[in-house]
């Protein structure tokens, strides 16, 4: 038995139309599946927890959505080692993207979810929380507070404008980062700690992050211009911003930043800093492309 998760309000309810897809592709095979959704994501979390104590020997958590739902169901998925598969369906969906898979091939994703054993990949745990690709401080986060008070607009635009808004008067903090290895001291516009490659549907801030490594990636930006920071910014996309000389990233396995900040992972808000993060090798069963 399997449970597909779905996330009705995802990508603006793309959730729903691909959650009904997934749900036909698996009647028509003859796999056994039980729908598990919810009107929020506590909703959601709860009628999964019920799901997995009544089917503990589940052959996995097939989850329609985008990488909020990551966040929430991988709290209760990692510590019972139960497999996950996630079917791109969000407005980010960058944990999907650092898996491999392609946005809009789901067939292919589900002929190997349903058909393979699953691999371990590493996963990030901030204070206690899990994340899969990105923990992060800054300019980003800063952004992310705006974007989440605002009603308009929708989707990716909504973001786009609270960077507008917030640029001009956007300033660099000090921070305190403890690596495995050093202290580094300094100003700094935005601290991305990944265990993917991308946030914010597919800015490749570090483009070299391994998944199976046990290391986390850090990505420092060091004070900029609000004009060349409007430069820099674009090329994240590509990832070609790593050659900036603004720009350093050091590996680690722990890291702890302190500053006057708050900080996202995945999305989701964490809080305000200091935070304390860890990569935890092999602790999601997944499939990757």
């Amino acid at each position: 038995m399997w449970a597909l998760v779905i996330n009705p309000v995802a990508g603006q309810g793309k959730g729903t139309t691909v959650g009904t897809y997934v749900a036909g592709w698996l009647s028509q095979r003859g796999i056994p599946y039980t729908i598990v959704t919810g009107n929020s994501s506590v909703a959601l979390g709860d009628h999964l927890a019920s799901f997995l104590d009544k089917f503990p020997d589940t052959n996995g958590v097939i989850a329609v959505g985008g990488d909020g739902l990551l966040h929430n169901i991988i709290q209760r998925l990692v510590p019972l080692q139960i497999p996950l598969a996630i079917v791109p369906a969000g407005t980010g969906n960058d944990f999907v993207r650092t898996l491999g898979w392609k946005l809009d091939s789901f067939e292919s994703q589900l002929e190997a979810v349903t058909t393979t054993t699953p691999t371990s990949v590493d996963m990030g745990l901030v204070d206690g929380e899990w994340f899969g690709a990105i923990l992060s401080t800054g300019f980003d986060s800063v952004v992310n507070e705006k974007a989440n008070t605002m009603s308009w607009p929708k989707g990716p635009m909504k973001y786009n404008a609270a960077i507008a808004m917030e640029l001009p008067r956007f300033k660099p903090r000090h921070y305190e980062i403890t690596l495995d290895d050093r202290t580094i001291s300094t100003e700094a516009m935005l601290i991305a700690v990944a265990n993917g490659r991308s946030y914010g549907g597919g800015m490749l801030v570090c483009p070299n992050a391994n998944i199976v490594d046990g290391l986390f990636d850090v990505m420092v930006l060091h004070p900029v211009s609000t004009i060349e920071l409007m430069k820099v910014f674009p090329r994240v996309f590509a990832g070609t911003h790593v050659s900036h000389p603004a720009v350093e990233i050091v590996r680690s396995r722990s890291v702890k930043i302190e500053a006057k900040a708050v900080a996202y992972s995945d999305g989701e808000r964490i809080g305000q800093l200091p935070i304390s993060a860890e990569c935890i090798p092999g602790a999601l069963k997944t499939w990757v492309a």
